[in-house]
């Protein structure tokens, strides 16, 4: 899949068969949506395009407003987003900086500027509640009309349900919420997890006696927000090893540090391997792109007296983390 920042690039597409949505999780009423797109691109010779934004709409106007409840809990970072769209066969995808300028477009000026000649769409596949334009005037029948007068093709996809349950981003965060992870994977078609390059913390992991691989989650554009899911989890970390490795991860804001730190109080995911293989090196994590799968939550992130207590609450993360393996372990040789 090719990746473009903006329209104005000279190796977009000319035309296309499109899509536009959040795309936040990619979940299975999404991936539906992209096997559509897939299909009537193949039928028209024309690539399969997704439009998406970043920041999200909804970040955006949470810090016009300085309303950080306005801004929705992230399912998947951008990097895992663009992951899932190549999965799923997109040939192209259009990544375009929600700002003023893109903010303030009348439904009109949307279609001509963005539709019509930025990516020359020639087919435009919407759900079934999208609105688009300044103060989201645009619908559907408005889209239907423009597509009349300039001359492409609009289609609507209706809602996906599993188990009888509408598939949406919002249910998916609602369930991450709650740490149902069993739903989470039937709503999203695969495992929730998290990748990316893991960094440089303030090493304080080190002083501890528990070294962590820190992967961002939110960027410092995306601050306002939060991830879906948070606290302290069971997790399996891949792309180290040619095995699982197993381990325990803070997915949060980390309360009883230094909000001012390194990280800047960005939403970091810290994981601790429990058994670090003999062969890698201890700094050999750095630079890598991980893929932490999480499991199971233990609790919520928990504000503690000082350095030395929270050294103790590690200590007894690993060790339910450790119970945790050998009770699924004696599940999976029984059943």
């Amino acid at each position: 899949m090719r990746t473009f920042r903006g329209f104005n690039h000279p190796g977009i597409a000319k035309a296309c068969a499109l899509t536009i949505g959040n795309f936040d999780g990619v979940h299975r009423g999404h991936q539906a949506m992209l096997a559509l797109i897939r299909n009537e691109a193949r039928h028209r010779g024309i690539p399969s395009c997704v439009l998406t934004f970043e920041p999200h709409p909804r970040d955006y106007f949470a810090k016009m407003r300085s309303d950080p409840s306005l801004a929705p809990a992230r399912i998947a970072t951008l990097r895992d987003k663009l992951s899932e769209l190549d999965a799923c066969g997109i040939d192209q995808c259009v990544v375009l900086p929600f700002n003023d300028k893109l903010s303030s477009l009348t439904p009109e000026a949307f279609v001509q500027t963005v539709l019509i000649k930025g990516l020359g769409a020639r087919y435009v596949l919407v759900g079934d509640d999208f609105k688009f334009g300044a103060k989201r005037a645009g619908d559907y029948a408005f889209l239907m009309k423009s597509g009349d007068l300039h001359g492409f093709e609009v289609a609507r996809m209706n809602s996906y349900e599993v188990g009888g349950v509408r598939v949406s981003s919002s249910v998916v965060r609602a369930a991450l919420g709650r740490a149902d992870f069993l739903q989470v994977e039937q709503l999203l078609g695969r495992p929730y997890s998290i990748s990316g390059h893991v960094v440089h913390g303030r090493h304080l992991g080190r002083e501890l006696g528990c070294r962590t691989l820190n992967v961002r989650f939110l960027n410092s554009a995306q601050s306002r927000a939060n991830s879906a899911a948070q606290g302290i989890f069971v997790v399996e970390v891949l792309g180290l090893a040619p095995c699982p490795l197993k381990g325990v991860a803070n997915l949060g804001v980390r309360p009883t540090l230094d909000p001012n730190d390194v990280n800047g109080g960005r939403v970091l995911l810290e994981t601790h391997v429990l058994d670090w293989p003999n062969e890698m090196g201890e700094n050999s994590g750095y630079g890598r792109v991980v893929q932490v799968n999480l499991l199971h939550k233990l609790h919520d992130e928990l504000k503690y007296d000082g350095l030395e207590a929270l050294k103790l609450g590690i200590e007894r993360d690993c060790e339910n983390a450790r119970e945790w393996f050998k009770a699924r372990a004696v599940s999976i040789s029984i059943s």
